[in-house]
């Protein structure tokens, strides 16, 4: 049979003459079967295992049910996951305003998934189906494995476990876990056998197995809602054990039971990686269910992309990549990559461009620890902040040596990088890493599409201190090499700094300079946010307990609406001098 969609209807099963299904997978995302979306990478993953596996994409929650009903019950389990992004965040701005487009949604339209998606979804899946299995992933469930803050509801909530009563949840990148459960959930005494598994997060009321394994054992959420505190001492037990290259079993007490999440799947091997990229085994394109609704924004911005690695040392408190993906990076062999270009030349929709050879950071494609021995129990959080660690091997060659070889490719015109780039590696390299002069030569000369995006955040030293960025000088100076360089390939084009208001640490003060700082400098500032505390983060952390958890100083935090939208404002000053209290008062009287 020639390459197909995974079904997604009851006339799909009938064409493909299943009489029955072994997974299905649940998704508040438009089903797009292409290797940046995450059902897509699941089901490929499980079908390749020889399962027939279907997925029920944005299923409606507010009717009869029917859609939950239409391809009955799976032999094995439901799949759950809120889609690429957490629902809260796909729903809501930094101010909590319902947004009214959705990047996940076949034409942009909103409204096609519900608030707290994962819940929402294994809940109605228990109540019709009380005796299948659901396990749950993706970034909203791996976000939410253990007690956390939740901006939108302002509570701090219990494990998605407890909330949703899902049998299992798979954390981090899933190809790995999701093979094991499938072999265990074809056993009948499956919950006998959880302690074993990697990279999942399950209920149980018997731990005493595990104590022979030295667990970590956090305070219970009951103790953490009493008491800010012991969530704080919990948040730093958990990022320190999770950074680490080899980690422990954690473990939660809520009420009578407890959340245990074993450790993950080793760093995965550039073999791994390759075995991941499931291009060849994809359409490469949304459903032709939706071509009529128009096309899904996010298939749009990354169809011409490829992925060459995963995982990010950068640590930036802000950011969950880290907790998702892993602060270790694995790399795609060239082979792998060369192969997914040449693929992607040959789809009816590619005119030459490839928009993008990156992963979370563009530029840490094969680059880890020197001595790896030394990176097994390291609970640094970032191995660029506070200084760049000196076990990192940041060789920029290999990255070279892809772009060239990619560019050879016949049907290949041009190659630029969309990922942002982490710019202190290639400031004051020197003999760490002297690659990092011809990188920023290659990228500025040939990668560039006028625009480079880097994220220096903000200006404040504290404030980039509690960011887990570098100072701004060393923006400045990158600054000066990327003029630099433009000059000396004979081009103009502009560096795109992204900035963040509002962050832990922040006060209207500081924003105020950094107006002040931004116009100085002459810095296109239309990419700027809001800080929105998303679960599990460091700064999220700081957002909820208003003191530093690592050293316990008291930090400022932007919490009323006045406030952030106060330290926004200056983004958009044209009078940098002039006080803010006026530039307020005469939007309320324009609104």
């Amino acid at each position: 049979m020639p390459k197909h969609f995974l079904p997604i209807t009851k006339k799909e099963l009938d064409y493909l003459q299943w009489d029955y299904v072994d997974v299905i997978l649940v998704s508040g995302d438009a089903y797009v079967d292409h290797p940046s979306f995450g059902a897509a990478v699941i089901g490929r993953t499980l079908e390749r295992a020889g399962l027939r596996v279907a997925i029920l994409p944005q299923p409606n929650w507010k009717d009869d049910l029917r859609d939950f009903k239409k391809l009955g019950a799976p032999r094995l389990f439901f799949g759950v996951t809120a889609g690429n992004i957490d629902s809260m965040l796909n729903h809501y701005t930094a101010m909590k305003r319902l947004r009214h487009d959705d990047a996940y949604t076949a034409g942009g339209q909103a409204g096609f998934r519900p608030d707290y998606a994962t819940v929402t979804y294994t809940r109605i899946l228990k109540q019709l189906y009380p005796d299948i299995p659901v396990v749950i992933g993706g970034i909203e469930a791996s976000m939410r494995r253990l007690s956390h803050y939740d901006f939108w509801s302002d509570t701090l909530k219990p494990s998605i476990l407890i909330d949703s009563g899902a049998d299992l949840l798979v954390y981090g990148m899933g190809e790995r876990p999701i093979l094991s459960i499938a072999k265990l959930l074809q056993r009948t005494d499956w919950r006998q056998h959880l302690m074993a598994e990697q990279q999942i997060a399950f209920l149980t009321d018997d731990i005493t197995s595990l104590k022979a394994e030295s667990p970590i054992l956090l305070h219970s959420w009951q103790e953490e809602q009493h008491d800010k505190r012991k969530y704080g001492d919990d948040f730093v037990l958990f990022e320190r054990e999770t950074n680490k290259r080899e980690q422990r079993t954690i473990i939660q007490p809520h009420g009578t039971q407890y959340v245990v999440v074993r450790p993950p799947y080793p760093v995965a091997t550039e073999a791994e990686m390759d075995s991941f990229a499931l291009f060849d085994r994809m359409m490469n394109a949304p459903h032709p269910k939706y071509l009529k609704r128009g096309p899904v924004p996010a298939f749009e911005m990354i169809k011409n992309s490829i992925t060459i690695h995963r995982g990010c040392f950068g640590g930036c408190s802000f950011c969950a990549i880290a907790a998702h993906q892993g602060k270790q990076v694995s790399s795609r062999s060239d082979a792998s990559i060369l192969a997914e270009a040449e693929d992607l030349a040959g789809r009816d929709y590619f005119k030459g461009h490839i928009t993008d050879l990156g992963g979370p950071s563009a530029n840490m494609f094969r680059m880890e620890g020197k001595d790896l021995t030394l990176c097994r129990t390291c609970a640094r959080p970032s191995c660029l902040h506070p200084k760049i660690c000196s076990n990192l091997h940041r060789d920029h060659q290999p990255l070279i040596a892809l772009y060239r070889k990619v560019a050879k490719l016949e049907s290949v015109k041009h190659i630029t990088i969309g990922s942002g780039i982490r710019y202190e590696m290639l400031v004051d390299a020197g003999a760490d890493d002297p690659s990092s002069s011809a990188y920023l030569h290659e990228l500025v000369g040939k990668h560039v599409s006028g625009r480079l995006k880097v994220a220096p955040e903000h200006t404040d030293p504290e404030v980039v201190h509690l960011m887990r960025k570098p100072t701004f000088d060393k923006f400045l100076k990158f600054m000066q090499q990327f003029r630099n360089e433009n000059e000396r390939c004979g081009k103009n084009q502009q560096l795109i700094p992204y900035l963040i208001s509002a962050h832990p640490g922040c006060t209207l003060a500081k924003m105020s300079e950094l107006s002040k700082t931004a116009h100085a400098h002459h810095l296109l500032t239309d990419q700027v946010q809001t800080f929105t505390p998303t679960p599990m983060t460091y700064a999220t952390a700081m957002y909820y307990l208003e003191y530093d958890p690592y050293t316990g100083k008291p930090v400022h935090v932007a919490k009323s609406d006045h406030e952030r939208r106060d330290q926004h404002a200056f983004f958009f000053r044209k009078e940098h001098n002039a006080p803010f209290a006026h530039k307020r008062t005469s939007n309320r009287k324009k609104r």
